[in-house]
């Protein structure tokens, strides 16, 4: 039995509860790649689109940043280039740091909210590829079938001005 074989056998399979098995087992959430750089477990699920799985791995000790974030290899790029608005989200919320000038698929407005939702989780991702996630904060959402004449331009200020204020901590 080769757990590191298992393991991405369960990334690929995308069932969450076979990935907890193997990290169970023993399997290290940083598993060297075919040019010997640790991620390849993150970087399958970042691609495949498996956001639980990714915050799983995360949780067992994968590093969300790598030293460039736009190698074609980070777990970023990996879930850009499969086009996983989702797990890009995830990523940001954990802590990812997205390199200027990278498009990653998602407007200015769901870039703010991960990264409001990073803080609100307390994603620690420092360079140590911590995460230690905490019960999520409930945020009251809205649906609306129809917004014909509703004026929203006081929540996008709103939204703007607290993205900004969230930059000017860090």
């Amino acid at each position: 039995m080769n757990v590191g074989i298992d393991l991405l056998k369960a990334i690929r399979s995308g069932r969450l509860h076979d990935v907890r098995a193997v990290l169970d087992a023993g399997a290290s959430a940083e598993l060297l790649d075919g040019r010997g750089d640790p991620g390849l477990p993150l970087g399958v699920a970042c691609f495949m689109g498996y956001a639980d799985i990714v915050r799983e791995l995360v949780s067992r000790g994968a590093k969300v940043n790598t030293p460039d974030n736009s190698q074609p290899t980070s777990p970023l790029s990996m879930a850009v280039r499969g086009n996983r608005k989702e797990v890009v989200k995830a990523l940001i919320e954990l802590g990812a740091k997205v390199p200027p000038g990278m498009q990653t698929g998602l407007s200015e407005q769901e870039m703010m909210i991960a990264r409001l939702r990073g803080q609100q989780y307390s994603a620690k991702t420092a360079g140590a590829g911590e995460y230690h996630p905490e019960p999520p904060v409930v945020v009251e959402e809205i649906e609306m079938f129809s917004c014909y004449g509703t004026n929203t331009a006081v929540l996008d200020a709103d939204m703007i001005r607290a993205a900004r204020e969230m930059e000017k901590k860090k």
